[in-house]
């Protein structure tokens, strides 16, 4: 049986070339192609503003920096995602406020959020986990009554929809990611969206070590001009998270595909969803919820118990990861919640800290191999093999009857 990967990039040749004819150019950073996937991100978000950076981690760092949130300011986040989130509020010096998540869309729960809020809150940090969207005319209204911002963190949702809106055209500025497991990348990087001209302006500023927009926005500029005697002023403190022309060019071709990615990973979804329906001791994401289009980034399953208990699901789901893989299977748990990371459990911010379905549901978690170009073949091997552990695991653990 040939590996599986757990991801996966789509690169075609539409792709190939368009990087390679800006390897025939001089500009390779701060070129056309940045400012073409910028406009193309603006335009299908429907925003005014896009600002690509580097990853998706830079985007939230400047995020935050944009909005001025920093020492003694609080930010309401969830554990149940990519520990970045936590981490780019570390960067400016405020601190995470981790909050439980809604069990069946894994969002951020808004009533807990309401009961998190404190007189240092400044920002609500949301994430639209796995793709799904979060219940935004909810967040928007406790932002409103409370005067505190929201950055949408939409890094794995390009495409979804709540209420017919795209997922990032909710918040004072939203983030998207284009590493190659997400639904289109650019190798590594990231884009800001925002609807306020003088945030975009700011952000543009920040990627670039802190020169103003208009004279950071060309590579003669950074690279050429003699006769440009403020290249090297700075009007703040920034730093080096530019997007080269090469993944500009390769998110350009990447987004204009959008429609036809997104197909493609719905129907592996539901293909997903009609194998494993009769699986016993596993639950399936839904694929459907009221008012939201889900952008599928990752398939993850939940794992049971067997029938009777007794083992935790942690190390059941463990189990059911390592037969897979001896079946040359990838799999990855998603999420480990953040306050419980040996990087942040002993912070302050997450000593001592309980949140009940966030813990329940990572340790029972389990993605499976998930990409633009899975085949039939691929699912069908990772059901039976899927199928099989779990029956294995079941007899396994039925206690000895004497």
């Amino acid at each position: 049986m040939t590996g599986i990967p757990l991801s996966a990039p789509d690169i075609t040749q539409a792709e190939i070339d368009a990087v390679t004819a800006v390897l025939r150019t001089n500009r390779l950073s701060l070129g056309p192609e940045l400012e073409a996937f910028e406009a193309g991100m603006a335009a299908y978000h429907g925003v005014r503003g896009a600002v690509a950076v580097s990853s998706g981690t830079a985007g939230l760092h400047l995020a935050l920096l944009a909005l001025g949130i920093g020492e003694g300011c609080e930010v309401i986040v969830p554990s149940f995602t990519f520990v970045a989130v936590a981490n780019a509020v570390h960067y400016v010096g405020a601190t995470p406020v981790f909050v439980d998540i809604d069990p069946v869309t894994l969002n951020l729960d808004p009533v807990l959020i309401e009961l998190a809020i404190t007189p240092r809150t400044r920002a609500i940090l949301v994430v639209h986990t796995f793709g799904v969207p979060a219940e935004m005319d909810r967040i928007r209204q406790i932002a409103e009554r409370h005067s505190l911002a929201v950055i949408e963190d939409a890094c794995e949702a390009i495409g979804a929809e709540y209420d017919s809106r795209k997922a990032g055209s909710f918040g004072d500025l939203a983030v998207f990611g284009f590493y190659p497991n997400k639904q289109i990348t650019t190798g590594e990087g990231g884009c800001v969206l925002t609807r306020d001209p003088n945030l975009a302006e700011r952000l543009r500023s920040l990627r670039n070590h802190g020169r103003s927009a208009q004279r950071a926005l060309t590579a003669e500029d950074d690279h050429g001009s003699a006769a440009n005697s403020t290249r090297f002023e700075h009007v703040e403190i920034g730093y080096n998270y530019r997007l080269s022309e090469l993944a500009s060019a390769l998110g350009r071709v990447q987004l204009s595909r959008i429609d036809e990615i997104l197909s493609f990973r719905r129907a592996s979804a539901e293909r997903y969803q009609a194998l494993l329906g009769e699986i016993p001791g596993i639950e399936l994401p839904p694929t459907s919820l009221p008012r939201r289009s889900i952008s599928w980034f990752v398939y993850v399953v939940r794992l049971g118990s067997t029938p009777e208990g007794g083992e935790r699901p942690s190390a059941l789901r463990d189990r059911v990861q390592a037969a897979l893989a001896s079946h040359g299977i990838a799999t990855a748990r998603y999420f480990a919640p953040i306050h419980l990371q040996p990087a942040w459990s002993s912070d302050p911010a997450a000593r001592g800290l309980r949140l009940l379905h966030t813990e329940a549901i990572a340790a029972r978690t389990l993605a499976l191999p998930f990409f633009n170009r899975i085949t039939s073949n691929q699912q069908e091997q990772v059901a039976e093999a899927l199928s099989a552990a779990i029956e294995e695991l079941w007899f396994l653990t039925r206690p000895t009857v004497s």
